[in-house]
Formats: structure tokens, C-alpha cells, sequence
């Protein structure tokens, strides 16, 4: 474990105060994952566990090939691992077939990725219909809330960054996901619109209470967070509590 950090709490002590009164959404327990064969074999996760609790933010920080990325596509069923168990709602979906993965994915996950993955042919009342029910009004509510009034017939390349990945964000939230996951969803923004961005996912933890797991290199975002996790070849090198969590609109990088 690394050394203890200035306005962080890493003891175990600690963790089991922090965990006490929260429930568990998902738990990856012994999890192992590697890629290719022999030589070229890679091992991404090592008999890796966490938790992630109902309602808090939770930051993943680790470098390139520290196997964050890995941990994400698992927890949200885009892969399955090759030993361990992930328990979701308290069911394992370890062992669940495409069937079922889809399911799970299209019903209880949220993505935002980095590069926004909008059709570009679509306008953004589309890309958020394709994965919602929701109807005209409804999701201009949504963009309302999301501050992307009047931009429901735009398309992507009418939009700055900043807004396209609004739009991926309101696509994410329009089937009321109970996990949003986040990979890197700063990484293509300038620096006043990655801000936004950390702003608007902040009021999703602090007001409605919804649960992220943010995944990021940049560390100073993970002071925004109740917990965070730091990665590395695969493990968990530090794991810590902010005593203090500091606003998104505060924090520099």
C-alpha cells in the first residue's frame, strides 16, 4: 500500500467506516483477465476485488496498460473474465451469455466515452432515442437539464465538444441506468469544457444520487471524489477516502 497522502484516509479502519452504511451495487471478487497466448501474453487484472457502493463517485486513476480500461469493460459487460466473480445487485453475471450481457448492458449501464461515439448521421434527439423510449418531450427535458437547450435537431458537427459529450452523457441517462461508467470523458475537451463536464457529473452524484465510476489519469480529478482507487499492472496500489471533497469547479489540473 502506498504511503499515506495529505487529505486522504487509506486506512482499512477507515474504509470500513466509509462502507458501513452504504450499499453495494457491484463487487468483483478474485478477478482475473489476460489478453493473447505464450510470450505475448498479457495479464490486465490479477486476482483483482472492489466494491462499489449505491450513490458515491468513485475515481479509478492509473497510467496507460494499468489495466483500468480492462476493469471498466468488465464491470460493464462488455467482457467477461476468465476466473473470479462480478456481482451485480447481488447476482453474478460472470457467467452470463451474450444474451443476457446485452441485456444487463442496455438496461442497467450507462457509458460515456472519451471520443462521445455519436453517429454523426444522426441528430442528437436520434443518438439519444436509440437508446431510450423516452419521446420527444421527454428528452428535451433531459437536454434542459443537461443545458443543451435547442440543440435537440443539431447534429454532431454543430455541436461544440463540450455539448456532443452532453449529448453522450443524456443518451447514458436516458434509460436510467443504476452504474454510470466513465472512461476518460474529459480526454477530448479543452480544459473550460472538461470542467463543465465534471460539474454536471458531479450534481448527478451530490443531487440525484446516482452512482459513476469515473475513470481517469488525471489525478487531481480524483479529488472530487468520495473514494479512490489507483491501479497499477493490473492491481490496487492505494485505495483512499477524501476527508475533504473538493467541488469540481475548484479543482485544477
Amino acid at each position: 500500500m502506498a504511503n499515506k497522502e495529505k487529505g486522504t484516509d487509506i486506512s482499512k479502519k477507515s474504509l470500513d467506516k466509509y462502507a458501513k452504511n452504504k450499499t453495494v451495487l457491484l463487487e468483483i471478487a478474485g478477478v482475473s483477465k489476460t489478453y493473447g497466448k505464450d510470450e505475448s501474453m498479457v495479464k490486465a487484472l490479477s486476482d483483482f476485488s472492489l466494491k462499489i457502493y449505491k450513490g458515491e463517485l468513485l475515481v479509478i486513476l492509473g497510467s496507460s496498460g494499468s489495466g483500468k480500461s480492462t476493469l471498466l469493460n468488465l464491470l460493464g459487460g462488455m467482457m467477461l473474465p476468465d476466473s473470479g466473480t462480478i456481482f451485480f445487485n447481488g447476482e453474478d453475471i460472470s457467467h452470463y451469455n451474450d444474451r443476457k450481457l446485452t441485456e444487463y448492458r442496455q438496461n442497467d449501464i450507462g457509458f460515456v466515452f472519451q471520443s462521445f461515439n455519436l453517429i454523426n448521421e444522426l441528430t442528437a434527439l436520434e443518438n439519444v432515442s436509440l437508446t431510450s423510449d423516452m419521446d420527444r418531450s421527454e428528452i428535451e427535458d433531459l437536454f434542459i437539464k443537461l443545458k443543451l437547450a435547442g440543440k435537440l435537431d443539431n447534429y454532431p458537427h454543430q455541436l461544440s465538444g463540450g455539448e456532443q459529450q452532453r449529448v453522450s452523457i443524456a443518451r447514458a441517462l436516458a434509460k436510467n441506468p443504476d452504474l454510470l461508467l466513465c472512461d476518460e470523458p474529459t480526454g477530448a475537451l479543452d480544459y473550460e469544457s472538461g470542467k463543465q463536464i465534471l460539474v454536471l457529473l458531479e450534481e448527478l452524484v451530490r443531487k440525484q444520487k446516482r452512482t459513476i465510476v469515473l475513470v481517469t489519469h488525471t489525478r487531481e480529478i480524483g479529488k472530487m471524489a468520495d473514494r479512490v482507487v489507483r491501479m497499477r499492472n493490473g492491481m490496487i496500489i492505494e485505495e483512499y477516502i477524501n476527508k475533504k471533497i473538493e467541488t469540481a469547479s475548484t479543482i485544477e489540473w
